[in-house]
């Protein structure tokens, strides 16, 4: 009966927290823009150079990426911490790693999927070829859940603190920089012309990982700042 439940209780989840962040459309939209600015500016101020653009291509996408997906992780839990969701969640009869892994797949569905969308997009400004294109589009995809899934634990870290964004960065930071050095290793080796199968199968390990201690350490963290 436990697995039936979890997995309802985990569609559940992932669906009231689309239906909650559909009413508030400015905040899924704000790290987007975010995203979106950041990488349009970068070719107007530096020049367009097309080897210095393919250059600082990778590096540039992924930084944005990693920023716009840093501003936005005080929502994950703040909202139901402040309206007595957190607490129901607690004692729900579903296993609290699977309710905080629904948030965290909800949380991504808004953001980390719309980045890798627009991406390749936004890459077309860097002149990269189309390797370097499906080489981005794969390291987002495996790389921003991975970046959700550890921004998680250090919300719930943080949560109900003072000044609880610099406090955040300081913490998540220092997770992020291997999946910012694979991802963007992923993409530079595209564009030299070589395999990315390496960088690729790293991130993915990474995923499985975080997949599978994230959710728990992020409950645990969760009942100490409840408690």
């Amino acid at each position: 009966m436990s697995a039936p439940l979890g997995l309802a209780s985990f569609h559940g989840v992932i669906k009231h927290d689309l239906k909650v962040a559909m009413r508030c459309k400015s905040e899924v939209l704000t790290s987007l823009s975010f995203f979106v600015i950041v990488v349009s500016l970068i070719p107007l101020g530096v020049g367009a150079e097309r080897d210095m653009l393919r250059q600082i291509a990778p590096g540039i996408l992924w930084i944005a990426a990693l920023l716009a997906t840093l501003i936005s992780l005080n929502r994950l839990f703040e909202r139901d911490y402040l309206d007595g969701t957190l607490e129901q969640l607690l004692l729900s009869p579903a296993p609290l790693g699977v309710l905080i892994l629904g948030k965290v797949v909800a949380y991504w569905l808004l953001t980390g999927l719309p980045l890798t969308l627009l991406a390749p997009f936004l890459a077309l400004q860097f002149d990269l070829p189309p390797s370097s294109l499906y080489a981005l589009t794969a390291s987002l995809l495996l790389g921003t859940p991975v970046l959700s899934l550890l921004g998680a634990i250090g919300a719930s870290l943080t949560l109900g603190l003072r000044s609880n964004s610099v406090l955040l960065t300081l913490l998540i930071l220092p997770l992020y920089v291997p999946v910012l050095i694979f991802g963007t290793a992923a993409v530079d080796v595209a564009t030299g012309g070589a395999r990315t199968g390496a960088n690729i199968s790293l991130l993915g390990a990474m995923l499985v990982l975080a997949a599978f201690f994230a959710p728990w350490a992020t409950a645990a963290a969760l009942k100490i700042a409840l408690e």
